[in-house]
């Protein structure tokens, strides 16, 4: 018999994971909805707002440690309305409030605790604040009962000074309004103002904590495509080789945590996040075109399948998250202690087992192991004087030995609201493996999601936000419109079914009328019919995703090739010249900006392939590394003809697939044979 929750608050009636996690916290939590905001007004009583996510750690810690704890509640309840809101459900409102706390920090993150007048304005904010004062910060009540007392005493004062502050983050809300023109020169600084901030021992940029950087490496893979720089390949090379072997790569199951506590990557923050497995494994698609390592295809394999597995919802949505804590421990699941692993495998392949992932009696994450490469199968057998194949026979049956037992632990949360945006991330990375590695598994998974995403994240033609068990709901963003276009184009690539591609341009038309600002250029964060907030933002930097003005600039660039259509170069066209002065400050905050950059400057292959899917002609299109063009798969062009020029007088030649290379609408020689194509494509 279920024992009946003690306390229950409005955010049982929420469908995030998130909020619903707290529906049973003294505190009296509302979501950010009208009558939460009118109850502050109403009742004359500054507002407490949370943010955080489900997979956040610091997030569980805090409600563990003081909204689970009554006496707290009811501080929070006597002096304020308490909001709580999910980050990845309403990023508009957390990309206002962590502005504030950065700006007036110096700092930001999760879960993020701001204060605000009834009218929205933040006048007092941090991240994690202890139940006790330490590590020079002060305890949660105090703040509490500190703030609770300056709005009664100074609330005037605090009004003013909060509507000081604002002017500074309508500033920073505005964007960059200077446009500059731009040519190979800016790539070239942002190549070498990067690799600046290389680790040459451990790869990866910066220091501890350190966090992939997919963007920037596909920068570094284009440029190298650009150039023949041998530096940006190597850049690239040794990141994702210590990656793929470090404690961020989940050995036995794949898929990559959300960053690294050290410089080596060897111990995790372990919760897995929808989004970097879509850019992670699609640099490493690229990373096996550019240089034929199997190594590198079963890294993306083994990321795409842990996705199937685990984060594949059965009507084909992807989940949002995993998260790092299980039992109430951070990495549980994930660790082990040699006496399991010896039981499991038997003392002969434990003995290889152990040597290969640095397994070790006194381990490496609180006496425990996190599975880790640091020598090789050579090195291995090397040291038991014993051949590589049964080294590496061991291995591989002691992996598969291990992700069994390790399945029968309790698993970490799983997140399973799905939301556009990222699934528009993993849409386009199914595709395009769909087609490099020739995977009819692969595409009938992005089939399957980009029918759902179609299906279910829309009302009436414009898209939603966010899914979970039938209900779909929010007006998107900026980033949702953009990354669906995206995956969808990808999809018809890859597929080379037009419903995509005439989605994809749908999705851009409608991007364009809801999202563009027609007098400066740039494209806000919401929709003109969006929630009135504090602000209207823009969003230029590219972060853990990329911004909506550098995926829409991307997608746009790639519809204009195919479409003809130069209202889209121009948007994008417009995008990237007002993100180029800052890119020139921070080129490692633009990886997509750059690479969309990159397509621009380039002569772009407008590819028609006339035939039957999977004929030998499309296959040798994603054989190698090319970037810098649009494929156009069709069976029949006349089909299409009327809705795409470039299809214009194309027919297959004596009967076989026929390719044509174009530039700028202008075609070489149609081509039957490899040898032509390979030629023609190089």
């Amino acid at each position: 018999m279920q024992i009946p929750k003690k306390h229950t608050n409005e955010l049982i009636n929420e469908t995030s994971p998130y909020l619903q996690q707290h529906a049973h916290n003294p505190v009296d939590w509302h979501g950010w909805n009208r009558a939460a905001l009118a109850k502050a007004k109403t009742e004359e009583k500054p507002i407490l707002l949370s943010i955080g996510y489900s997979a956040c750690h610091w997030c569980h810690v805090m409600e563990h440690e003081s909204f689970e704890d009554e006496h707290i509640a009811a501080i929070m309840n006597e002096n304020f309305v308490n909001i709580k809101v999910d980050m990845e459900e309403r990023p508009d409102i957390d990309k206002i409030y962590m502005r504030f706390v950065q700006l007036t920090t110096g700092s930001g993150g999760w879960p993020l605790t701001v204060f605000l007048t009834p009218d929205q304005l933040p006048f007092f904010g941090g991240t994690y604040f202890p139940p006790n004062p330490r590590f020079n910060m002060p305890s949660f009540e105090q703040i509490l009962t500190s703030v609770a007392e300056a709005y009664r005493v100074r609330r005037d004062e605090i009004t003013h000074s909060a509507k000081d502050v604002l002017a500074g983050i309508k500033g920073i809300a505005d964007g960059q309004r200077v446009a500059e023109s731009f040519t190979d020169e800016l790539l070239d600084s942002a190549f070498h103002r990067i690799i600046e901030t290389f680790d040459n021992v451990n790869g990866g940029f910066g220091g501890a904590p350190k966090f992939p950087a997919p963007m920037t490496l596909e920068f570094l893979l284009r440029y190298y495509k650009r150039t023949g720089h041998k530096d940006a390949l190597e850049v690239v090379v040794k990141t994702c080789n210590k990656m793929a072997r470090g404690g961020i790569y989940d050995q036995l199951g794949g898929g990559f945590h959300r960053y690294s506590v050290d410089t080596t990557w060897m111990t995790p923050h372990f919760e897995k996040m929808l989004y970097d497995n879509a850019q992670l494994a699609r640099i490493y698609v690229h990373l096996f075109q550019v240089t034929r390592d199997d190594f590198y295809k079963e890294i993306a394999i083994g990321t795409l399948d842990y996705i199937k597995r685990e984060m594949l919802d059965e009507n084909g949505g992807f989940f949002s998250a995993q998260d790092a804590d299980s039992e109430g421990e951070e990495g549980k699941f994930f660790v082990w202690k040699p006496a399991e692993i010896a039981g499991i495998l038997g003392e002969d392949d434990a003995k290889f087992f152990e040597v290969y992932f640095d397994v070790s009696d006194f381990g490496n994450f609180e006496g425990k192991n996190i599975l880790n490469v640091k020598r090789s199968i050579k090195e291995t057998a090397e040291e038991f004087s014993v051949s590589e194949d049964l080294v590496m026979t061991s291995i591989e049956t002691s992996k598969v030995k291990l992700f069994e037992a390790r399945a029968k632990r309790i698993k970490p949360f799983r997140d399973e609201k799905i939301l556009t945006a990222w699934n528009g991330l993993m849409l386009a990375t199914f595709a395009e493996a769909s087609a490099v590695f020739e995977s009819a598994e692969y595409l009938i998974t992005a089939k399957s999601n980009a029918d759902f995403l179609i299906r279910e994240l829309q009302d009436d033609g414009r898209l939603l936000r966010t899914w979970i068990d039938g209900k779909a709901k929010l007006n998107a963003y900026i980033e949702d419109y953009a990354n669906l276009a995206d995956g969808l184009f990808e999809l018809f690539q890859a597929s080379g079914e037009s419903k995509y591609l005439f989605e994809s341009k749908r999705l851009v038309d409608v991007m364009i009328e809801e999202f563009w600002d027609e007098e400066s250029g740039g494209f806000y964060f919401t929709s003109n019919d969006h929630d009135e907030l504090l602000v209207r933002s823009k969003d230029y930097f590219d972060n853990a995703t990329p911004s909506g003005n550098s995926a829409a600039a991307d997608v746009l660039l790639k519809l204009s090739k195919i479409f003809g259509d130069e209202k889209y170069e121009r948007i994008a066209v417009l995008v990237l010249r007002i993100v180029a002065p800052q890119i020139r400050r921070h080129p490692g905050a633009f990886g997509r900006c750059l690479s969309a950059i990159d397509f621009y400057l380039s002569a772009v292959k407008e590819i028609v392939v006339i035939g039957d899917r999977g004929n030998e002609l499309e296959k040798e299109l994603w054989r190698t590394y090319d970037p810098n063009k649009v494929v156009i798969p069709v069976d029949d062009p006349n089909d299409h003809e009327s809705q795409l020029k470039i299809l214009s007088g194309k027919k297959k030649i004596d009967g076989k697939a026929t390719a044509f290379i174009c530039e700028k609408f202008a075609c070489k020689k149609p081509v039957t044979e490899l040898s032509d194509l390979r030629r023609q494509i190089l």
